[in-house]
């Protein structure tokens, strides 16, 4: 399933479990969040954000943060100077949802590639869980991703 094709709503609504859509992301908050961050919001989670500035699960989780979550999150990461010496840096990661354990899923936003990654915050690995923004939402919504 290519992002550019894809009608986000329509594909999370289609899957297993309940998924809570926002309004729209404003423009200028996906134009905020490469500014601060310094590079451009990959193009899937821009199109997303663009339908549904971010997605709850049933327990009011966060599959998807909202444009302004993603900004605040990651600016918050990769300054923390404390972070910074407990862990590898979070510069190469964007991170967008959390797993409700303390984990966080990320893109690689400076790299041509659209696999999903989780970041494990006890041992600091970075794991790959899925090929793709909509085959995250797929498999983790389906219980395939396992943490």
């Amino acid at each position: 399933m290519e992002a550019e094709s894809t009608v986000w709503t329509e594909t999370v609504a289609a899957l297993p479990g309940t998924a809570v859509f926002q309004s729209p992301a404003p423009e200028s908050s996906l134009t905020r969040c490469a500014t601060t961050l310094g590079h451009p919001v990959p193009t899937a989670l821009a199109a997303l954000l663009r339908e549904s500035n971010g997605i709850e699960g049933e327990y009011g989780d966060g599959l998807i943060w909202s444009a302004e979550r993603i900004t605040s999150d990651n600016q918050r990461l990769r300054e923390d100077t404390e972070l910074a010496t407990l862990y590898m840096p979070f510069d190469p990661l964007l991170f967008f949802a959390d797993a409700g354990n303390g984990d966080l899923f990320a893109l690689l936003p400076t790299i041509d590639r659209p696999d999903v990654f989780v970041w494990n915050h006890e041992d600091d690995s970075r794991t790959w869980v899925a090929p793709s923004l909509a085959k995250y939402l797929e498999w983790w919504l389906t219980g395939q991703i396992k943490l």
